[in-house]
C-alpha cells in the first residue's frame, strides 16, 4: 500500500483495505496497541515494517475495557489518537484501525471469551484476576479481523508474550508472534504510557526498577539467590512499593532447586510508585561464577 497511513474504524472498513492489499501478495503484519503511543511502539512498528517487506503493517488502537479490573486506570487510561496516527506514518504503518467499543464487542460484554489457564493466575494474573481473560480475547479478536501472517508485541509486558504464545499455540492460530525487546530511557526506565503520570520525585525513584534488574542481570552468574538479593538492595533505597520480584524460566515456570551454568531465566518485577503501577523485566543467564 501507498499513500501514508490509513485511518479505519469499522470491521467493513478494516476488510475491504486488507483484502486490496492481500490481492498485491505480501505479509500482513500486526502490532495491537492501546494508543498513548511513544518510542517503545515505534519500535515495534519499525520491527513489522521490516518483517512485512512490501507487505502491509496494520497498527490497531483500542483501550480494550475487558482488561481493566474495578478501581483500575480505564477512564484516565491516555488517548491521543491523532499523535497517535502520526507517529504510525512515521514508522511506515499502513492501516490504523481504531475501533470504537461497540465495534470490537457488537454484543456488549462477550459471552464467549478465552480463558488463559494456570499462567493466568500468577504474578500479573493474581494481582489482576480477570486481567489476561481480557487481554487474551481480545488480541484473539484482532487476530480474527485482521487474520495476520506475524504479530508483534513488547516484551515489557512478558507474561502477556509468553500468554498470546501459547493461545496461538493451544488454538491454532497460524500466527507468528514475535516480541520484541524493551525500549528504556537514558536513565533505564522501561518505556510506558503511564510514565507520565510521575511527578518528578516519583520518576526518580521510578529508575530503581531498571538498577533492580540491572543488577540482577550483572550477579546472575552468583545464582538466583544472589540476583534476588542484588535487585532488592537496590528496591529498598527507593519509595516503591513492590508487589512481586521473582526469577522464572522463560516460559514462567519454576526453576529447579540446581541450575546448571547457562541456563536461562526471566527476573520480572511490578511495583507502584505513588499511585502509578509500573513492571519490567529482563533475561538473566544463571550459572556459577567461577
Amino acid at each position: 500500500m501507498s499513500g501514508g497511513s490509513r485511518l479505519v474504524g469499522t470491521r467493513e472498513e478494516l476488510a475491504s483495505l486488507l483484502a486490496t492489499a492481500r490481492a498485491a501478495g505480501g505479509p500482513v503484519v500486526l502490532v495491537p496497541t492501546m494508543g498513548a503511543l511513544h518510542e517503545g511502539h515505534a519500535s515495534l512498528m519499525r520491527l513489522a515494517r521490516e518483517r512485512a517487506g512490501h507487505g502491509v503493517v496494520v497498527a490497531s488502537v483500542f483501550v480494550n475495557p475487558l482488561q481493566f479490573g474495578p478501581g483500575e486506570d480505564l477512564d484516565r487510561y491516555p488517548r491521543s489518537l491523532d499523535a497517535d496516527r502520526d507517529l504510525c506514518a512515521r514508522e511506515g504503518v499502513d492501516i490504523v484501525f481504531a475501533p470504537g467499543v461497540d465495534e470490537v464487542y457488537p454484543g456488549g460484554e462477550p459471552q464467549v471469551t478465552v480463558r488463559p489457564g494456570p499462567l493466568g493466575k500468577v504474578l500479573e494474573g493474581k494481582i489482576r484476576p480477570g486481567h489476561f481473560r481480557g487481554v487474551l480475547t481480545v488480541v484473539a479478536k484482532l487476530f480474527g479481523l485482521v487474520r495476520p501472517d506475524v504479530a508483534v508485541f513488547g516484551e515489557k509486558d512478558y507474561q502477556q508474550l509468553v500468554l498470546i504464545r501459547r493461545m496461538v499455540l493451544d488454538l491454532n492460530m497460524g500466527v507468528e508472534v514475535v516480541g520484541a525487546p524493551t525500549v528504556r530511557e537514558a536513565d533505564g526506565l522501561a518505556l510506558s504510557s503511564r510514565n507520565r503520570y510521575l511527578d518528578a520525585e516519583q520518576r526518580l525513584a521510578a529508575t530503581a526498577l531498571g538498577r533492580a534488574l540491572h543488577a540482577a542481570e550483572r550477579n546472575a552468574a552468583y545464582g538466583v539467590q544472589v540476583a534476588l538479593d542484588e535487585a532488592r538492595t537496590e528496591l529498598r533505597e527507593h519509595l516503591v512499593d513492590l508487589d512481586y520480584l521473582v526469577v522464572t524460566d522463560p516460559g514462567l515456570g519454576e526453576l529447579p532447586p540446581v541450575v546448571p551454568p547457562g541456563t536461562e531465566a526471566r527476573m520480572l518485577v511490578a511495583a507502584r510508585v505513588g499511585t502509578t503501577r509500573l513492571i519490567d523485566n529482563v533475561p538473566l543467564v544463571l550459572g556459577r561464577a567461577s
